[in-house]
């Protein structure tokens, strides 16, 4: 028995077979959840206004309209981060082990490499994604960004020398991630300085992005005793009761973000900050910390445990 599709059910079906790759395309480029989301509800007005006959090959089409609605907004995105207050860092995304069946996907949406990211132009940013995260060729670029295949292969050798002198490609195991991690937090827990800083590079580099919230440091913290000294004193404030006689609601806990082990903090289950590490291979220490405070980038984690 063959089944009947409703005509006007189609471009939803479409959509949303589509959707994990439109979402990760545009978080890719864009660094936001929030960002990334609006350009999906206007990449889905677009969509449901167009003749559908025409469209031959929906991904292509689609991924056309999300890839320049992303341009479009990182390139607002730039000028209004330029009065940010203090560092930006990306907006903290849940993911989880079905990640690692893609080593690639997984390194492009890790916290150092969004960061490094940052440091491209819109258009090198746009090109490197659509090319070493989802493998689109380069006559699919072009025809993207309705530009010669040439310009985008030259794009691609700068973005990819670019992230390459700024972030080494090297694949950490994620156990030891996950060790170091969680030693880390005891640490932090436990007010042991000492121990952080064995678990700290000598130049690590603290980076807080709180968009001048109170207590978070405006320029980066580097050296290991300042930024041990630091984390403790902050995941101290984190954790502590509000008012005085209050009992405790506040914890720190391991969860999974952007391919990897994190730490949540959270109070009476409402997230109050995710902080990343990125952790040398060669030596298992921390060479950077990136704690993100700013409420209005903390969603997307709500609800994880």
């Amino acid at each position: 028995m063959s089944v009947v599709t409703e005509p006007d059910t189609v471009p939803v079906a479409n959509f949303e077979k589509h959707r994990p790759l439109l979402l990760g395309v545009a978080y890719r480029v864009l660094g936001s959840v929030v960002d990334a989301e609006d350009v999906l509800q206007e990449a889905w007005l677009r969509w449901s206004r167009v003749d559908h006959a025409g469209v031959t090959d929906p991904q292509s089409y689609l991924v056309q309209v999300v890839t320049r609605l992303s341009l479009d907004r990182l390139r607002q995105a730039k000028a209004r981060r330029e009065a940010y207050v203090g560092p930006w860092l990306p907006e903290p995304i849940p993911t989880g082990p079905a990640l690692d069946e893609s080593a690639e996907l997984a390194d492009s949406v890790s916290m150092a490499m969004l960061v490094v990211m940052e440091t491209l132009s819109p258009l090198e940013r746009v090109v490197f994604v659509l090319r070493e995260a989802f493998e689109f060729s380069f006559a699919d670029i072009a025809a993207m960004l309705d530009r010669s295949e040439s310009a985008v292969r030259q794009l691609a050798r700068r973005a990819r020398s670019h992230v390459r002198e700024r972030r080494p490609r090297f694949r950490h195991d994620r156990a030891v991630r996950r060790k170091v991690t969680e030693r880390f937090l005891a640490a932090c827990l436990g007010a042991d300085i000492g121990g952080l800083v064995e678990l700290l590079a000598p130049d690590v580099t603290l980076w807080s992005d709180g968009n001048g919230r109170p207590g978070a440091p405006r320029v980066p913290v580097r050296g290991a005793r300042k930024v041990g000294g630091l984390l403790v004193q902050g995941v101290r404030k984190l954790l502590a009761p509000r008012s005085a006689g209050e009992a405790a609601d506040a914890t720190g806990t391991i969860v999974d973000v952007n391919g990897g082990p994190a730490v949540l903090f959270t109070e009476g289950g409402s997230p109050t900050a995710v902080m990343v590490l990125d952790i040398d291979a060669a030596t298992d220490r921390v060479a950077d910390v990136w704690l993100i405070a700013n409420p209005d980038k903390l969603a997307a984690v709500d609800g994880l445990r």
